[in-house]
């Protein structure tokens, strides 16, 4: 028997995929340009990443049904690794000499999986006082801080959700704040530094949050802001400061290039939260938006719009299946969870088949955990989103539901053109599963990061266990909590 709530749910798809009139659904025709680039001044990264792919060599994986990542479903095909590199994919392919060959034997291969949304590091286990360092709530607007700063390496999280299958993560400072800080990405390798897991060249990214969050962490204490509104006064004038801070860099810039360094005078002080907004104005940062209601959606994207800037995605959005043609109009994605909601008012009117019904719109849909738990099993979620979607009449296959863990994540990130898919020419980043990566009885066997072996499940230096795990004695490897409350 169906659900009660599926004649609810059908009209909901088909009210969306007809775009029929709906104010949220009405986008400007354009943005407006963006800003010119960010002053010379402005130092590119004081935390370069030292990251260096492991030892790996020449593998060939073949007889194995492939999820490509970009829609296709390749049977009885084989993939190279070469150089950190995919270096080919399909039927009958040369074997290097010396290269590893793996018979899959039909096993299932995809894409490492990417999550766009986790705080292992900044919340890392064991979960105490003293490891929480993802919520710098003194200030609604702490732009200046970098989640980087705060993420501990030697997480044991990182470890099981390699084993997950999930090959780069996005780190996020937490959702008090109105503006909570940077974001950057993560190479999921063992590492003691965070330097030595940054992914080179990512962008960065910058956490800001709508709605109740910074709404409850200030008004209980009296501060600005305690309402939606106060929100939105919020976010505006942040940017606008920001836009008269890079203008003022601007001008003295001029001022050396006409003038020279020395009549110039000085150059303005500088100042690490005007600098980050300045960026965002620039395009340099990518606004990753904790958001849930579809109406605080369409605010967002009109503050985008005023100030010049590009919202990469939504984060949660619940109700991105009310507005998906606009998501889809303005290139704006939204990372979803298959199936929570409801913890909170504003994350209430939730339906399962919202991450089908935003892909099936034409608007870039993704997963994600905030979860250290979810982070571990992004498989499992995207085939409940999978099955919630066929369930509600729309013909998803699954070889295109495997770009909700793999290439619009790596879309979010701005990494599009170098993971995510397998392709000839990006990263080596593989995954190796036990059987239907849609079956909640299928496990990664093995995981590949820049054709490096990072995790086998057959091998027990590989297991992912810590010194906080009692009672175990394997080695580790040689080489959370979440913001939705």
């Amino acid at each position: 028997m169906k659900p009660r709530f599926f004649p609810l749910l059908m009209a909901t798809a088909l009210l969306a995929l007809a775009g029929c009139a709906n104010t949220q659904e009405t986008a400007p025709e354009s943005r407006p340009a963006s800003a010119p680039p960010a002053p010379a001044e402005f130092p590119p990264d004081p935390f370069p990443s030292t990251y260096e792919p492991l030892p790996a060599q020449p593998t060939l994986i073949e007889h194995a049904t492939i999820f490509t990542g970009t829609g296709e479903k390749i049977e009885d095909g084989s993939i190279l690794l070469v150089d950190r590199k995919i270096a080919a994919i399909g039927h009958d392919l040369d074997v290097p000499e010396g290269a590893v060959v793996i018979d899959a034997g039909g096993k299932f291969v995809t894409p490492g999986i990417i999550d766009v949304h986790s705080h292992l590091g900044v919340y890392p286990s064991p979960s105490i006082e003293a490891t929480a360092n993802g919520n710098e709530m003194t200030n609604p607007n702490t732009a200046q801080v970098r989640s980087e700063n705060s993420v501990w390496p030697q997480d044991p999280g990182f470890n099981f959700a390699r084993a997950g299958g999930v090959t780069t993560l996005a780190i996020l400072p937490g959702s008090g704040n109105l503006i909570g800080g940077r974001t950057v990405v993560l190479k999921n390798v063992p590492a003691k530094t965070v330097q030595a897991m940054k992914y080179p060249g990512a962008p960065y990214g910058l956490k800001m949050a709508c709605g109740e969050n910074p709404m409850r962490v200030y008004g209980s204490r009296g501060q600005f802001p305690s309402t939606l509104m106060g929100n939105v006064a919020g976010y505006r004038q942040a940017f606008a400061d920001a836009l008269a801070y890079h203008r003022k860099w601007q001008a003295w810039e001029a001022k050396v290039a006409s003038q020279g360094r020395e009549k110039a005078g000085p150059p303005p002080a500088r100042d690490l939260k005007l600098e980050t907004l300045a960026e965002v104005l620039t395009g340099r940062i990518q606004v990753q938006w904790h958001c849930y209601r579809s109406d605080e959606m369409k605010t967002a994207l009109d503050i985008a719009d005023e100030f010049g800037f590009k919202i990469a995605a939504f984060h949660h959005a619940v109700e991105a299946y009310q507005i998906p043609k606009l998501l889809a109009k303005t290139d704006t994605c939204a990372a979803m969870w298959a199936d929570w909601w409801g913890f909170k008012l504003e994350a209430w009117d939730a339906i399962r088949a919202n991450i089908a019904m935003v892909d099936a719109a034409g608007a870039c849909a993704t997963i994600h955990s905030d979860s250290a738990n979810g982070i571990q099993r992004l498989n499992q979620e995207v085939a409940k989103a999978w099955a919630a979607g066929r369930h509600a009449g729309l013909d998803i296959s699954k070889a295109h539901a495997v770009m909700w863990m793999t290439l619009n994540p790596a879309k979010v990130l701005g990494l599009a053109d170098e993971i995510g898919s397998l392709e000839p020419g990006k990263h080596a980043d593989v995954v190796i599963w036990s059987g239907d990566p849609f079956s909640v009885y299928t496990k990664a066997e093995k995981v590949f990061i820049d054709g490096a072996l990072v995790y086998d499940r057959d091998n027990p230096r590989y297991q992912p266990v810590s010194d906080f795990m009692l009672g175990s004695f394997i080695p580790q490897p040689s080489s959370g909590r979440g913001d939705s409350q």
